[in-house]
């Protein structure tokens, strides 16, 4: 989303009026000993209120194992990057840090980094439930220091979403599980001749669609390729990879030869919503690139309710760009609870969260958000499997899956992938010069820290 002024001059009002509303509830987490403060993002779609009847259930469940302690939720309802904004605010002040807080995986380490989060190792090392999370989600909440700053709630996996409806239109198979990409495009090219009246493919791209475009779409095809963002063994940003410039050639590809939404449609900053609330639902989209929660906004009480979702659409992995090994590509991402270093009551906080997350309460969250189990216990009870249809297709994708390099560059290594997607999109720039752009680009959002393929 570009700033405006007006947003501008509403966000410093809000965040002077959360700041305050904080502060006269007491003068920070540490005013009351008994009580913890939990923050946490709320939905903008007042029809989505998952995540507040989850906490204030999990509300009743510690106050009634711990007489005398009280738990006070102090939701933050805004659009990511304002939640993001709002809550850093918030962490830099005792006065007004929480005890306990939502952070995305993607910007975690940007608050390790200014100090803002605790580490939780003294509190994991003697919590016997650590053991049951899988590594690739405890690395997403560890910092360069070693230390781990946050529990993950769940992650998320992402493949391709494709309409039966619209395959059998256009003579492609129910069990469609395309090899490379050009079966993808190839598939994509039936659909728009064969159905002329629907969106073939969608890919989010560009600034407004922000990390989706990054996430859901540029690094599901980077890493089908033989290149990386980021070099582990070198510590650096990889810069000039040919992996790259054929991950920017597809989503050129797309858009060039209109198989992916109108370009003033994929611009919209509202194209989530768009593709999960209009396009899929209504039979007028063949292909989606995406992740595995959408399930959460067509279940009873989501306000976009579609109940024959699940024999509707098919599921198929993305696949590697030439089809070699593994074959399939994913992406994972997902939240945490961390601890504020300036939290009053973190002690308090840490019990909050094994009360989240005892397996019964874990499964509860991971069914009703449409996650995916971070947990080994929670994955390999039958329940969970099948609770919801496709939570076993993209919860096999977890052993194979790939992390974002969340180091306190990645957010503006990740706007610099939108402007080059979104250059190629556009028509404006070749795939050449975007990638150059990015390249330079890259090397002033690290300081310099890049190797040159």
């Amino acid at each position: 989303m570009r700033p405006t002024a007006a947003r501008t001059a509403f966000l410093a009002t809000a965040l002077a009026l959360a700041a305050s509303a904080l502060t006269a509830c007491g003068g920070g987490s540490g005013s009351d000993p008994d009580t913890v403060r939990i923050s946490f993002k709320q939905s903008t779609d007042n029809s989505i209120h998952v995540m507040d009847d989850y906490l204030a259930d999990i509300k009743k469940q510690f106050e009634k194992a711990n007489p005398g302690k009280k738990v006070e939720l102090v939701p933050i309802k805004a659009p990511d990057s304002e939640y993001y904004t709002k809550l850093q605010q918030m962490l830099r002040s005792a006065k007004t840090a929480p005890d306990l807080v939502y952070e995305d995986t993607f910007l975690i380490n940007s608050d390790i980094t200014s100090g803002y989060l605790k580490p939780l190792d003294p509190y994991l090392a003697k919590w016997p439930d650590w053991n049951r999370f899988i590594d690739t989600a405890k690395a997403a909440a560890k910092a360069e220091d070693g230390k781990t700053y946050g529990v993950p709630d769940g992650t998320d996996t992402r493949g391709l979403w494709f309409d039966k409806g619209i395959f059998a239109k256009a003579g492609l198979p129910a069990d469609w599980q395309p090899k490379t990409w050009d079966e993808v495009l190839d598939a994509a090219r039936t659909i728009k001749r064969r159905v002329p009246d629907v969106t073939p493919l969608n890919v989010y791209t560009g600034k407004p669609a922000g990390e989706a475009a990054t996430m859901q779409g540029f690094e599901m095809l980077l890493y089908g390729t033989e290149d990386r963002l980021y070099d582990d063994s070198a510590k650096k940003w990889i810069a000039g990879s040919q992996g790259f410039e054929d991950a920017l050639s597809f989503v050129e590809t797309v858009y060039r030869e209109k198989l992916g939404p109108d370009v003033s449609t994929a611009l919209d900053p509202n194209i989530q919503t768009i593709v999960r609330g209009d396009l899929l639902p209504k039979g007028k989209l063949g292909i989606d690139l995406d992740g595995s929660w959408l399930p959460q906004d067509w279940l009873p009480g989501s306000g976009h309710e579609w109940p024959e979702w699940s024999r509707e659409l098919g599921l198929a992995y993305m696949p590697t760009q030439h089809g070699q090994d593994p074959g399939k590509v994913s992406m994972s991402g997902g939240w945490t609870w961390s601890v504020p270093a300036k939290a009053g009551n973190p002690d308090l906080a840490f019990e909050f969260v094994k009360t989240m997350q005892t397996k019964a309460n874990a499964q509860k969250w991971y069914v009703a958000n449409s996650g995916i189990s971070v947990r080994e216990d929670v994955a390999a009870d039958p329940a969970y499997a099948k609770a919801q249809p496709g939570i076993k297709f993209f919860t096999d994708l977890v052993a194979s899956t790939h992390y974002r390099p969340a180091y306190p560059a990645y957010p503006r290594v990740s706007t610099a992938i939108q402007e080059a997607m979104e250059g190629v999109t556009t028509g404006d720039v070749s795939v050449e010069d975007a990638a150059r752009k990015y390249d330079d680009s890259l090397k002033e959002a690290t300081d310099n820290q890049v190797i040159e393929k």
